[in-house]
């Protein structure tokens, strides 16, 4: 065997035996040691479709209505609940997310889109991306926009 193989085939076993990924698996990927994020889709980005590709990607989300948010909570509270579940708020509402925002910057995180700027495709995709490469803590009292993860 080719000693370039050979190297290469020792620097997989080395890999696996120590459990590390390639660098370029490590960039798709969140430090085991940080917790997830968790994402409540809003009244706005509640498509059951959009939640159940998210959930079947093995994602913790829920979606307005749920057991602790009821389907006409005015965005003020879904803020709130969203927060005291420890969830990022997904919303297309722009404007009035702003503002609560600011009224509530303790909130566990706000994430924007532009309503007609995606498919839902491009939604699941973009929304597995960030959920798999950030944690939790990040986004405490953040705001961003989805567009950081568009691929």
């Amino acid at each position: 065997m080719p000693p370039i193989v050979q190297r290469s085939i020792g620097q997989l076993q080395t890999n696996a035996q120590s459990k590390q990924h390639p660098p370029f698996f490590r960039q798709w990927t969140r430090n085991p040691s940080m917790s997830a994020p968790r994402l409540h889709l809003d009244a706005d980005t509640s498509n059951r479709a959009l939640f159940a590709a998210l959930i079947a990607r093995g994602h913790d989300v829920t979606r307005t209505p749920a057991a602790w948010i009821a389907e006409d909570a005015d965005d003020e509270l879904q803020l709130i609940s969203a927060t005291a579940q420890q969830r990022i708020l997904f919303t297309f509402n722009v404007r009035d997310f702003i503002s609560l925002a600011q009224q509530h910057p303790d909130h566990a995180g706000i994430l924007f889109a532009a309503q007609d700027s995606w498919t839902l495709s491009q939604l699941v995709l973009a929304l597995d991306r960030m959920l798999r490469e950030t944690d939790a803590q990040s986004w405490l009292g953040s705001v961003r926009w989805l567009n950081d993860w568009r691929g």
